[in-house]
């Protein structure tokens, strides 16, 4: 009989090494940093919700001031410079008499369906201009020969919201001054365009008072600000509870686990 083993070896293969108790402290520690460092970083993300909740309903606040308030004279020359987001849709009301024949159409979708604002310069007594956008008409009445009744002669009256203006165009249309095409309410280019030299940096939205034929349309201003700030709070709150909690359960997982000898 040969001389090798009767039976065979059943210690099976060995075990793979265990991690050191350092090496595992190590790990753990990484974790708890990164943790610590997620969770700042998401709570820091909340905070910074509130505040913009804060100053978006301070926002709100102070522009409904300004359309409860009566309206008043147009800004003069000498504050145009200083003209900025404090000053929009004040209620304003100014005199003079519109350039309908320097009149341009800005594409507009309303809730009154597709069409254009119609901006119009307004001669003031002093010389100067301010572009008014005396409202909404459809694509089918564009053309101001379909709508001569609201082609008003002489002095007139606006009362309407100051607004800033809008440059460059929309999105992914930029305005084309050669070709008439305006997608967005840029004073400054629109002027140029239309010869205009002394005009204010800003335009006015005419209320609802009607126009003679019913066009334009006034009045369609849209006054809303999104204020999901609060939402986003909560959000990024959630989420830094959420690694605190994962953060929580690992570091208890690791204390309760057996030490080899």
């Amino acid at each position: 009989m040969g001389d090798g083993p009767v039976g065979g070896d059943d210690r099976g293969p060995p075990d793979a090494p265990e991690a050191s108790p350092r090496h595992s402290r190590g790990v753990l520690a990484a974790i708890l940093v990164g943790a610590t460092l997620a969770f700042t970083l998401l709570a820091g993300l909340g905070t910074w919700q509130l505040h913009r909740r804060g100053w978006k309903l301070d926002l709100i606040a102070h522009v409904d001031a300004r359309l409860r308030a009566p309206p008043t004279p147009p800004p003069p020359r000498s504050d145009w410079p200083q003209i900025g987001t404090e000053d929009a849709y004040r209620r304003l009301r100014v005199a003079g008499t519109f350039l309908h024949d320097r009149e341009t159409l800005v594409q507009a979708v309303t809730e009154a369906g597709a069409g254009a604002w119609v901006m119009t310069p307004l001669r003031k007594a002093d010389g100067g201009v301010v572009l008014i956008n005396r409202g909404f008409v459809p694509d089918a009445r564009r053309d101001p020969a379909r709508r001569r009744e609201g082609q008003v002669p002489g002095e007139t009256i606006v009362t309407g919201l100051l607004r800033l203006s809008e440059p460059g165009g929309a999105f992914l249309r930029s305005n084309d001054p050669a070709a008439g095409r305006w997608f967005s309410r840029d004073v400054p280019a629109i002027a140029a365009a239309s010869g205009l030299t002394d005009a204010a940096p800003y335009f006015i939205d005419a209320d609802a008072a009607p126009n003679p034929g019913g066009l334009p349309v006034g009045g369609l201003t849209v006054v809303a600000f999104r204020n999901d700030h609060l939402v986003y709070a909560i959000t990024w709150y959630a989420l830094a509870l959420m690694v605190a909690g994962a953060t929580i359960h690992l570091l208890r997982y690791a204390s309760r686990r057996p030490t080899d000898p």
